[in-house]
């Protein structure tokens, strides 16, 4: 009972960090950390164990899903090469330069320093998506910063594979084995995805029951993930393909209802998750600071070194890329872009799973060396990344001006549902002409979408933006009015529970279209 405690305390404390972060702007990933190692550091805090099975079969998939389908196949398209480079190139140079800084500055010995090296070699697509999620970054730059996050895993994967090999087994590795490895893991994860997409589209495109819908959309992650693993591809790429090809296919998938409903669904999901073990991340902390390093203070400075060493590495590659295509293609050199997708590097859920999955002895018997020393050094550098770069991350976009302005997004917006009401009086115009529908029913479609035109139309000038708020506020009462007659229809026992269970929710999603 007292991990079932510790995970219900965790949601509880989530919820309030989570209202206090959306209040003071702050992402609430790294809120969440500090709160962790807050509780962690009180007296009579019970010591938690986290199993790498909880992190990598329960907690990643469906965040690993929610992540993939958040990126564009459009975006995805345009920023593939630079991506690709990065999941590979930056992966390798950021291992590199943790292993020689771990052998400097650590008492690792140089086959532990390689699997630290692997752990914190790629960027987490849990936090890198939830710490992106609130900004309001140019399509191609977030892009960009998910697909890497999401797609190093093959490269990392195969790195600390390898470098548990030489540390466990103390053996050489064979560079045909290696490239094998690496085209089952990146291959394999790759083809188990496309499955895993066809097949959950063939089943929800058949299923009409909300209910199911939503099982089948949560079971969808881990089945990929399961699969992936069990014929040595990569888990994570699986599911990664899985949700960015599904993504693209949400308005072929289902109703709009059920989209409704699963998105719901997942958005609780994700937030439980994320809360969850962006907490444990935090409170893992002092526990691992109270057995490895006792009253010493060292791990601290080793830890700010590696993670300086991380930021140092990514900075260097990603200026020197970005300065490379920026002379051939514009001819002059700026920083703000590869500043931001240089900072935007926090290390985070992965990681933890990977160092947590090490053995704890090697295949002569011997305890593995330095272990809790890998394993404190990882969950350090992670809170780092999560803090520092969290809380730093939105003041350098504002600071670098590549934010998008929110009032474009609004004239954007406008010009948008304009276009789209003109498609629709264009569409009734038609059937009146063709006379495909009765007369009656298109001219009272065209007074209301005429209606809503004009309005849209309002919405250019300051005085017509506040009567549409005015109008948005008057329907709100009206509905209000709405439903306070159907809670009285239902109490004087004349409709049935179905009836107002569904009216309700009518009411509740044109009350939900209201606020946009």
């Amino acid at each position: 009972m007292r991990g079932v405690e510790t995970v219900l305390f965790l949601v509880v404390v989530a919820t309030v960090v989570a209202t206090f972060a959306r209040r003071l702007r702050v992402p609430a990933p790294s809120l969440l950390v500090v709160a962790g190692v807050a509780v962690g550091l009180l007296p009579g805090v019970p010591v938690v164990q986290v199993t790498p099975d909880v992190i990598s079969l329960v907690v990643l998939p469906p965040l690993l899903f929610a992540a993939g389908e958040e990126l564009p196949w459009r975006d995805l398209r345009a920023v593939g090469r630079p991506v690709a480079v990065l999941s590979v190139g930056l992966v390798l140079l950021s291992a590199a330069a943790v292993i020689g800084t771990a052998v400097a500055v650590t008492p690792l010995p140089v086959g532990m320093a390689f699997v630290l090296g692997a752990v914190l070699a790629s960027t987490d697509p849990v936090a890198v998506t939830a710490l992106a999620r609130r900004l309001a970054l140019p399509p191609r730059v977030q892009a960009l910063i998910q697909a890497e996050s999401l797609f190093n895993d093959a490269t990392s994967l195969l790195l600390f594979r390898v470098a548990l090999f030489l540390a466990v087994a103390g053996g050489a590795a064979s560079w045909s084995r290696t490239l094998g490895e690496f085209g089952l893991l990146a291959g394999g994860g790759l083809a188990v995805g496309v499955l895993t997409a066809l097949g959950a589209f063939l089943i929800r495109r058949r299923t009409e029951d909300p209910v199911l819908e939503t099982v089948i959309s949560l079971v969808t992650p881990y089945a990929g993930y399961l699969v992936a693993e069990s014929v040595g591809g990569s888990g994570v790429t699986a599911v990664v393909v899985a949700s960015v090809i599904l993504g693209t296919q949400a308005e072929r998938l289902t109703t709009a209802r059920i989209r409704l409903q699963v998105g719901a669904v997942y958005q609780t999901v994700v937030f439980l998750l994320e809360s969850v073990v962006f907490g444990l991340i935090g409170l893992q902390l002092p526990a691992l600071v109270r057995r490895v390093a006792g009253d010493g203070a060292w791990w601290l400075l080793q830890a700010v070194a590696i993670a300086a060493t991380l930021v140092l590495a990514r900075l260097l590659l990603v200026f020197v890329l970005s300065a490379v295509r920026q002379r051939r293609e514009a001819g002059r050199i700026s920083w703000q872009v590869p500043a931001v997708v240089s900072w935007a590097g926090a290390r985070g859920v992965v990681p933890l799973a990977a160092a947590l999955s090490l053995p704890v002895a090697t295949l002569d018997g011997s305890a593995l060396p330095a272990r809790d020393l890998v394993l404190l050094l990882t969950t350090a550098v992670i809170v780092l990344t999560l803090v520092v770069q969290g809380f730093t991350l939105a003041p350098l976009v504002r600071r670098a001006g590549i934010a998008l302005d929110p009032a474009d997004l609004r004239t954007e917006y406008s010009a948008a549902r304009r276009k789209l009401a003109e498609a629709g009086l264009s569409h009734l115009d038609h059937l009146a002409e063709t006379e495909s529908a009765p007369a009656f029913a298109v001219d009272q479609l065209r007074a209301g979408w005429q209606a809503r035109l004009d309005h849209i139309r309002g919405d250019t000038g300051e005085d017509d933006w506040v009567r549409g708020i005015d109008y948005r506020a008057l329907r709100r009462e009206l509905i209000d009015v709405e439903a306070a007659e159907l809670t009285r229809l239902f109490e004087a026992g004349e409709i049935t529970d179905g009836t107002r269970r569904r009216i309700q929710r009518l009411l509740d999603l044109e009350h939900a279209g209201l606020e946009d």
